[in-house]
Order: C-alpha cells, then sequence, then structure tokens
C-alpha cells in the first residue's frame, strides 16, 4: 500500500492532505510522485500526514519499504520499436552468428514468452529464424512450441501507419505485407529490412 492508496482509501485528494495536515503541497507532490521517500521526511511531517489519513506512522513508513521494492521488481520494458530497432543493432554489433548463439544461450525468445511480452519473442524468434536461413543453418527446434502462435492482429512497423494515415489508404501496408520477410509475418510482424539502420 502506498500513499496514493491511503488518499484513495481515505476519499481524499493531495491538495486536502496538504490543508488538513499542513504539510507543504509541494512535499506531498513529491512523496506521491516518489521523488522522495517517508524516510527522507521528518518526523513533525510524517506524524501529521498520518494523523490526517487516520493510520501509524509504521504503516507509512512500511507502505513506502513495499513501494520501493515494487519499483526494484519492476522491469522496464521499451516500446516495440525501441526493442526492433535494439535488436537490428545489437545483430550488426555481434554478427548473424555471434547474435543467434547468444540468444539462445540465454533463452531470451522463451524468457520473453514466458513474461507475456509476445511482439518480442516472437519477433526475436523471426530473427533468429531469419538469420539461420539465410546463413545456412539448421533451424532450433527449442522454440516450436512458440512457432505456432502469432499475434492476434498485424504489427505493422510505425512508419507504414503514419504513412497509411497521412495517405488515407491501406495501400501502403498491403504494399508491407507483400515486401515482408516471411520469418516475421508467420507471427504476423510487418518486418521489411534488419540490415539498414540509422
Amino acid at each position: 500500500m502506498i500513499i496514493d492508496d491511503l488518499l484513495r482509501d481515505a476519499k481524499m485528494s493531495q491538495y486536502k492532505l496538504s490543508k488538513e495536515s499542513g504539510v507543504a503541497q509541494a512535499t506531498i507532490s513529491d512523496i506521491c510522485s516518489r521523488k522522495t521517500t517517508m524516510k527522507k521526511c521528518a518526523a513533525g511531517t510524517l506524524y501529521r500526514i498520518a494523523k490526517t489519513l487516520n493510520v501509524t506512522v509504521d504503516l507509512l513508513l512500511e507502505a513506502d519499504e513495499q513501494a520501493k521494492e515494487n519499483d526494484k521488481n519492476q522491469e522496464y520494458r521499451s516500446s516495440f520499436e525501441t526493442f526492433k530497432s535494439n535488436t537490428c543493432h545489437h545483430v550488426k554489433d555481434m554478427g548473424d552468428i555471434d547474435f543467434i548463439i547468444d540468444t539462445l544461450e540465454k533463452n531470451t525468445i522463451r524468457n520473453l514468452y514466458e513474461k507475456a511480452w509476445y511482439p518480442e519473442s516472437l519477433y526475436l524468434l523471426g530473427m533468429v529464424d531469419y538469420l539461420s536461413k539465410i546463413n545456412d543453418l539448421p533451424i532450433c527446434t527449442n522454440y516450436n512450441d512458440i512457432r505456432k502462435h502469432k499475434l492476434a492482429t498485424i504489427l505493422y512497423p510505425s512508419s507504414v501507419l503514419i504513412q497509411a494515415a497521412v495517405m488515407h489508404s491501406d495501400e501502403v501496408k498491403i504494399e508491407a505485407i507483400k515486401n515482408a520477410i516471411p520469418e516475421f509475418m508467420r507471427f504476423n510482424i510487418v518486418e521489411s529490412e534488419v540490415r539498414n539502420l540509422a
């Protein structure tokens, strides 16, 4: 439980907490946005917040510790476009074979899939399959269960979506599908270029 939950339970806004507790609005805002922690607050500040919210100071400190632990355990997930770009840069930097070996040894495809990060998992599997094909390597069979799946809707590059919106036409999308690499398209991911990086 964090202070936002306590405010919600008390049906109180940050502004109202500030007014009723006498604690500066900026301090309340910093606590709620996690810019500062309860441990860094003066004892008097904690007491006034706790009294206004009708909880103990210990509860505030425990809630703060719990929120801090949750923040540590939360993994950052970048946008899919950023993930694709990073993957292509890794391929360029490492080389095809080393990239395949690294991805398979770390079991990244399965790890992403188990986190339900399906676009990332399937994109990486498409990349490994594509690089294996163009380098005359056998396809790794460890992911045959994942190969049976595909995204529910086609995932286009943002550049294709923008162009289609500007032109008010799906012609761009149709053309993108025609030019898509089959190893990606089998998962409903439109990808046509993994080498030319900006």
